[in-house]
């Protein structure tokens, strides 16, 4: 049987990694995945115009609505991002799985406040096929930037639910 490596994300990010998010698109892309990436990104600019708060908050839940797996990258400045942390409480409300993925050469970076707080698995800039098993539902690692293993910011208690 084959494996479905089609998947709906949503790319948090600070506006000045944008290239970091097209990065890792066609990383994704380039070991089979494809990827629906819902959050605003260079490739969805329409005209410049800045809509309001309310518009931006309607469209960022609507958005992360369609996303199965919510990817946070993570850089030296996202931490100060408002919505950033916005995107992210919003995805916990939704149930999302919440990946945290340092961006490359950020080895000492803080975690946005919601990520400390919502966030679930980090890992590495170069952990792309773990990010793969994540998306699948396979594996949830937990990794400091460098890709060696961490320990997880809070223990959780796993339930699997019965039918």
């Amino acid at each position: 049987m084959s494996e479905n490596k089609s998947h709906n994300v949503f790319i948090s990010h600070h506006g000045k990694d944008d290239d970091k998010v097209q990065a890792l698109k066609q990383r994704l892309n380039d070991r089979g995945y494809t990827i629906r990436n819902y959050s605003v990104d260079s490739t969805k600019h329409k005209d410049g115009r800045r809509p309001s708060d309310a518009v931006i908050q309607r469209h960022l839940r609507r958005q992360i609505t369609w996303a199965g797996t919510f990817i946070c990258l993570i850089g030296k400045d996202t931490h100060k991002r408002k919505w950033v942390n916005y995107e992210i409480r919003k995805a916990y409300l939704q149930g999302k799985k919440i990946v945290g993925i340092f961006t490359h050469g950020n080895n000492n970076v803080e975690l946005p406040e919601a990520f400390k707080k919502y966030g679930g698995p980090t890992m590495g800039w170069n952990s792309v096929d773990k990010l793969g098993e994540i998306m699948a539902d396979k594996q949830f690692p937990v990794e400091n930037p460098d890709g060696s293993p961490r320990t997880p910011n809070y223990e959780m208690a796993k339930v699997k639910c019965n039918k």
